[in-house]
């Protein structure tokens, strides 16, 4: 029996098999349907233009650091896996990412079963589970980790909605759309990569949804509008034939003439509209896919029924030892942080790692012993802080805690913040006393502010007073004891995201971590 079986090669199966293999943990197995790796960027996006950036001149040759501005690389001490090394296109073709994914695989020698495609998911009599494949073989693994993604289009509940072509399925040639007036219905990246695709050849495009557009520009959620893809705001906004509805779909019905839909418009008071169109195309995201699992091992759903509900462990909530890597981790930050993304949740492989190492093999999470003074930990917060790619790449989600216990202080990086506070980090030779959680944050009301409206005031970077109420990143260190938080401290944003200056940053973490220590706070 295998002590793990990762369903799926695509880059968080491979980012898990690549970890365990590293580490010596050889009783594994991943299973992929498809005769190679990565087989999702063979056909998504379907516009083969990636918005995960790619920036090979930093100006820096710090690996940790320029994996901030490397959203594609997976996490790997070779300095040959690194994605910038395949393209210098800021947004690259897809098709770099399947070789790229390629190789990693080669290189790193995961163990990978291709052309095996799970059909179902059982619990075994020992409470292990039984994969089986379309060969009918049968896999049997104490613990299970699915990283398949976000595999199924997500339909809405919409009458009529099966008349509608899906994102997945319909043409990418905008001249099988010459002089046709098309419904797009999304508001996502994937319904405005089309609907540019489509704006030289059609009579007219109508994007639809009932929420607002949102810009990643201004959310900071990268899953938001990119403005790679926003061309067709400006053919709205300057009346070039194509619109944005804000509502509701309530049907669609097909005649012979084509399509009518009837819309209910939300800033007209629900007043409701049919509309005509040549083509309706359905470009609302996707979902997960529980068809394999028996009702026995069957995960609960949540989020409109399409992601897994999980832990803070990744672990799922109904069924234990199963757990989720990858695109389905998004579930634990929907639409706050970067999970969705590589250069998101390959943090999150790399802690869910951590996690089964601690859990089942009683190794600790990885630390690094300080000096339980105030100096000591600053600097080494401070040094964190100003290269971690981790910590700014899933702002808010994973931290760099710093446990406290006697004259010994220990600093666990990546940690995520749920999971630390929730089952904590404390050993037999080290029961905590204090734990600082150092984390990169926006503000609270960061997605309020327009930041190129220079008319709303911003924080001074040198206002030291003000740190706390600054939009932008910036890091926050928050005193937990005995369960809860006791103080927090905010340090002063800055224009290069460089948080080292004595005055400003380091001085006044010291004065609180003091406090903190002290116990003059708590």
């Amino acid at each position: 029996m295998l002590d793990y079986l990762i369903i799926g090669a695509g880059p968080a199966g491979l980012q898990l098999a690549a970890l365990l293999e590293r580490d010596g943990r050889r009783d594994y197995l991943v299973l992929e349907s498809a005769a190679a790796p990565g087989a999702f960027f063979t056909r998504f996006p379907r516009h083969r233009r990636l918005i995960s950036i790619n920036k090979p001149h930093t100006g820096s040759d710090d690996p940790e650091l320029n994996l901030r501005l490397d959203w594609n690389s997976l996490l790997s001490d070779d300095p040959a896996l690194r994605f910038t090394r395949y393209t210098e296109r800021y947004f690259p073709h897809a098709d770099v990412m399947v070789r790229y994914l390629a190789d990693f695989a080669a290189a790193t020698g995961v163990r990978v079963r291709y052309g095996s495609r799970v059909t179902r998911v059982s619990r075994a009599p020992d409470g292990g589970f039984a994969v089986s494949d379309q060969t009918g073989t049968v896999h049997r693994a104490r613990r299970v980790v699915v990283a398949t993604g976000v595999s199924q289009p997500y339909v809405p509940p919409i009458p009529g909605v099966e008349h509608a072509e899906l994102y997945t399925e319909m043409s990418v040639d905008p001249r099988d759309f010459v002089d046709q007036r098309v419904l797009v219905i999304g508001k996502g990246n994937s319904a405005f990569e089309t609907a540019d695709n489509l704006m030289e050849t059609t009579t007219l495009i109508h994007v639809a949804g009932p929420g607002p557009v949102r810009m990643a520009w201004r959310t900071h959620y990268v899953g938001h509008l990119r403005a790679v893809n926003n061309n067709f705001l400006d053919t709205y906004q300057l009346k070039s034939a194509n619109a944005i509805l804000d509502g509701h779909v309530r049907e669609i019905a097909r005649d012979a003439d084509g399509y009518r839909v009837v819309f209910s418009f939300s800033r007209a008071d629900e007043v409701t509209k049919e509309l005509r169109y040549d083509r309706v195309l359905l470009c609302t995201g996707f979902r997960f896919d529980a068809s394999i699992f028996d009702d026995d091992c069957r995960p609960a759903l949540t989020i409109d029924d399409r992601f897994p509900a999980q832990t803070a462990e990744w672990e799922s909530v109904s069924v234990p030892n199963l757990f989720f890597a990858g695109t389905l981790s998004q579930e634990r930050d929907f639409k706050r942080s970067t999970s969705g993304f590589i250069h998101g949740f390959r943090y999150g492989v790399r802690a869910l790692h951590h996690i089964l190492e601690r859990r089942y093999h009683d190794e600790p999470w990885p630390a690094e012993k300080l000096d339980a003074d105030a100096e000591p930990i600053a600097d080494a917060i401070i040094e964190r802080v100003n290269r971690s790619s981790g910590l700014w790449q899933q702002f808010g989600v994973l931290a760099d805690v710093v446990t406290v216990a006697g004259a010994n202080a220990r600093y666990h990086e990546e940690v995520p913040v749920e999971y630390a506070t929730r089952i904590g980090l404390a050993t037999a030779d080290h029961p905590v006393e204090h734990a600082f959680f150092v984390t990169l944050e926006y503000g609270p009301e960061h997605d309020r502010v327009d930041p190129f409206d220079i008319s709303v005031r911003r924080v001074v970077q040198d206002a030291v007073g003000q740190a706390h109420a600054a939009a932008y990143l910036h890091p926050v260190v928050r005193h937990h004891r005995d369960g809860r938080v006791v103080a927090v401290h905010h340090l002063t944003e800055n224009l290069e995201n460089r948080w080292n200056r004595p005055d400003v940053h380091r001085a006044p973490l010291v004065a609180f971590l003091d406090r903190c220590l002290d116990g003059a706070v708590g």
